[in-house]
């Protein structure tokens, strides 16, 4: 009984290395016949190439994307209507409503545009700051699912605080014809408009609260001071009771005046709807194939003619079996 089994693994590992070597045979002759026919056709080929690459080269001269950001940051809860007007934008792009881009927008040259989007730049422990109310909202989150999952997620990252737009044009720009006119645009609300006066005023009456309750304070301690001072002189010595609350009362000028810095701080964030920080324009796109055209444009021609070349040679071949 083993010897039969014995004889039947030797003849199927010998079946084995037959179709091995056979397959080796056909990708040998295969790869004869490829060498043989770009030999044959060595002229058109490097034609092919040569000619490709030319043009490769002019297009890539001509044809280039440039990548644009702006850096915001949207003010008085107006990030979905950010991204609204963004995602309107966009869609406007697509539909090619060059009127829409020029005429609503402000952009001088709507044509040259190819693509805008926005996204937020991830920052969760701006995000969390010292507010303990977004640090309990993160650890809840991160309970329940992956927290790097949930950092990105777009329900979470649109509470950042900057916002990255980004567009792209087929030719260099400049501020003055999509920078400006775009935000512009971004900033143009009659509703954000009126929150933002209030706003404003609000913050103006808190400065100005603050700055009064400080000159309070510093006329309550420079009172204290003198005292001081006159009882120091005097040979009568004087007990001061320990509940005073003047340490309580620095305290509170000291938080004061840090709230003070935050809220002017504010007051200058707070000019625009959506505030811009920074921008950056007139950046060379060579993801993908842009700028590879010299290189890419060659073999997809080659491939274009050795895909006809096959298809004739099937033609003719499947011709002559009809015919027998």
């Amino acid at each position: 009984m083993s010897t039969i089994n014995e004889e039947n693994n030797e003849i199927d590992l010998s079946k084995i290395s037959k179709k091995i070597g056979r397959f080796f045979e056909r990708v040998s002759i295969k790869l004869f016949l490829g060498i043989f026919f770009i030999k044959k056709n060595t002229i058109i080929v490097s034609v092919i190439l040569v000619f490709g690459g030319v043009l490769g080269f002019v297009f890539d001269k001509f044809y280039k994307v440039y990548d644009h950001q702006i850096i915001v940051t949207p003010n008085f809860n107006s990030t979905d209507y950010l991204y609204a007007k963004i995602d309107l934008i966009n869609s406007k792009i697509k539909e090619g409503d060059t009127l829409f881009l020029k005429n609503v927008v402000g952009i001088q040259n709507p044509k040259l545009f190819k693509e805008i989007e926005i996204e937020p730049i991830v920052d969760i422990y701006k995000f969390i700051g010292t507010n303990p109310v977004n640090f309990e909202f993160v650890k809840l989150l991160g309970e329940d699912g992956d927290l790097k999952k949930i950092v990105v997620d777009p329900l979470t990252s649109r509470n950042y605080t900057y916002q990255n737009i980004s567009f792209s044009t087929s030719k260099p720009t400049n501020s003055e014809k999509t920078i400006k006119p775009l935000l512009k645009y971004l900033n143009d609300s009659e509703y954000f408009a009126k929150i933002q006066k209030i706003y404003v005023e609000n913050i103006t009456a808190k400065i100005k609260e603050n700055d009064s309750i400080i000159s309070q304070i510093n006329g309550v301690l420079n009172s204290f001071s003198k005292t001081i001072n006159s009882n120091q002189k005097s040979s009568n010595l004087v007990y001061y009771n320990e509940n005073t609350q003047l340490n309580e009362v620095i305290k509170t000028k000291d938080e004061l005046i840090t709230e003070q810095g935050s809220k002017r701080l504010e007051f200058v964030d707070s000019d625009k709807i959506i505030k811009d920080s920074s921008s950056t324009i007139n950046i060379i796109n060579d993801n993908g194939i842009n700028g590879k055209f010299k290189l890419v444009l060659p073999l997809i021609l080659l491939g274009i003619f050795f895909l006809f070349r096959f298809l004739k040679f099937y033609y003719f071949k499947q011709l002559a079996k009809s015919k027998q």
